[in-house]
C-alpha cells in the first residue's frame, strides 16, 4: 500500500512539473543571402554578438554567408532545410524580388516567419555641387538633354525599382547604373560620375559626414528619428520626407527572421522570444542608430499581414517596371 501511495505521489509530481521548453541542442546558423561586409552580414554579426555577450542562448551562433546567384543560394538552402530549427534566415526584400526577376522556384510562404526586427529606409542623395532641393532636382532632371544618371546596388533590385518608381511619379528621365555595392554607388556619386543615388543611410554615411553628398529627402511617411548631429550641421532627423518636399513616395525594406518550413510552434516561440530580447540589448540599439535603421518588431499575425502587403507592393512595382521574368 505504501509503495502504491509513493508511486501515485511520484506520478502526481511528474504531472505537476511543466515540460521543459524547447531550445537548440546544437549551434544555430544565421544564414545571410549576401556577401561579406554588406548590410545583412553586418546585422547578422551584431545579432551574434548581442546573443553571445548577453548570454541569451546556451548554444553558439554561426554566421553563414550564402550570397551565390544574387542570394538565391541562401533561399534554396533554407527551402531545402524543412524541419531544421537550427537555421535562421535574415531576410530582406530579396525574398519577393528574386523569385520574380530570376524565376527561381522559391516562395517565402514555404518558410516559417518569426519576426520583423527592423526597417531599412532609402534616401534621395545628390552631389553637393548639384541641386539643393527635391524640386530643383526634379526640374533639373526634366530639363536635362540626357537622362540623369542614377547609381544603385545591383539590377532589378530595390534601388532600381525605386528609380523607375520615381521616374513614373515625376515624369523625369533617369538612366540607372548598377554597381556591386552601395559603397561603390557612393563613390561614383562623389566623383560626379552619377547625378544621384537612393542609398540606405548607412551606405552614404561617411561621404555625407565628409560634406561630399547632400541628403534631399527620405522615402518614408515620417522623418528618421535620430537627432544626434552626424554632419557639422545636420542630424538624420533634419532630412525631410520626400512627401514634405512634394514627392509623395514611400518605400521601406524589411529586415526579418525566418525559420525553415515544418518547424514546431515551440521552436518558433523560442526564436520569437530570443529576437525580442536581442532588440532590447545595447548592441541592437547602438546598431540601429549607427546605421539609421528604423526599430520595429512584428510577429505572428501582424508580421504575416505586413509580409502579404509588402509582397503585393513589391510585385506591383516589379511588374510596372517590367522586371518580372517571363
Amino acid at each position: 500500500m505504501k509503495n502504491l501511495i509513493k508511486a501515485t505521489s511520484v506520478l502526481a509530481l511528474l504531472a505537476a512539473t511543466p515540460a521543459l521548453a524547447w531550445e537548440p541542442a546544437k549551434p544555430v546558423e544565421i544564414v545571410v543571402a549576401a556577401g561579406a561586409g554588406g548590410a545583412s552580414d553586418q546585422m547578422a554579426r551584431m545579432m551574434q554578438a548581442a546573443i553571445q555577450k548577453n548570454n541569451l542562448m546556451k548554444q553558439p551562433v554561426i554566421v553563414s554567408l550564402k550570397g551565390g546567384a544574387s542570394g538565391a543560394e541562401a533561399l534554396m538552402y533554407m527551402k531545402g532545410s524543412d524541419g531544421d530549427p537550427n537555421k535562421v534566415l535574415i531576410a530582406y526584400s530579396l525574398i519577393y524580388m528574386l523569385p520574380l526577376s530570376a524565376k527561381i522556384p522559391f516562395n517565402w510562404r514555404e518558410l516559417t516567419p518569426v519576426s520583423v526586427i527592423a526597417m531599412d529606409q532609402f534616401v534621395l542623395w545628390d552631389n553637393t555641387s548639384g541641386p539643393k532641393t527635391v524640386k530643383e532636382f526634379i526640374e533639373a532632371a526634366k530639363a536635362s538633354s540626357s537622362p540623369f544618371k542614377m547609381g544603385g546596388t545591383g539590377s532589378k533590385r530595390e534601388d532600381h525599382v525605386l528609380t523607375v518608381f520615381m521616374e513614373k511619379k515625376t515624369g523625369a528621365k533617369f538612366s540607372y547604373l548598377p554597381y556591386k555595392s552601395g559603397g561603390e554607388a557612393a563613390t561614383q556619386l562623389v566623383g560626379n560620375h552619377t547625378e544621384a543615388n537612393v542609398n540606405n543611410p548607412s551606405e552614404n554615411l561617411e561621404v555625407w559626414r565628409a560634406g561630399q553628398v547632400r541628403a534631399l529627402c527620405v522615402f518614408d511617411s515620417e522623418r528618421i528619428s535620430y537627432k544626434t548631429k552626424v554632419t557639422e550641421t545636420q542630424s538624420w532627423n533634419d532630412i525631410p520626407t520626400c512627401k514634405e518636399e512634394g514627392l509623395d513616395m514611400q518605400y521601406l525594406m524589411l529586415r526579418a527572421m525566418f525559420l525553415p518550413g515544418k518547424v514546431t510552434p515551440e521552436q518558433v516561440a523560442f526564436y520569437d522570444d530570443l529576437f525580442k530580447k536581442v532588440t532590447q540589448t545595447t548592441e541592437y540599439k547602438e546598431y540601429m542608430e549607427k546605421q539609421a535603421l528604423k526599430p520595429v518588431y512584428l510577429n505572428g499575425k501582424d508580421m504575416l499581414k505586413f509580409l502579404e502587403e509588402d509582397d503585393a507592393l513589391n510585385k506591383s512595382l516589379m511588374t510596372e517596371a517590367g522586371f518580372v521574368a517571363k
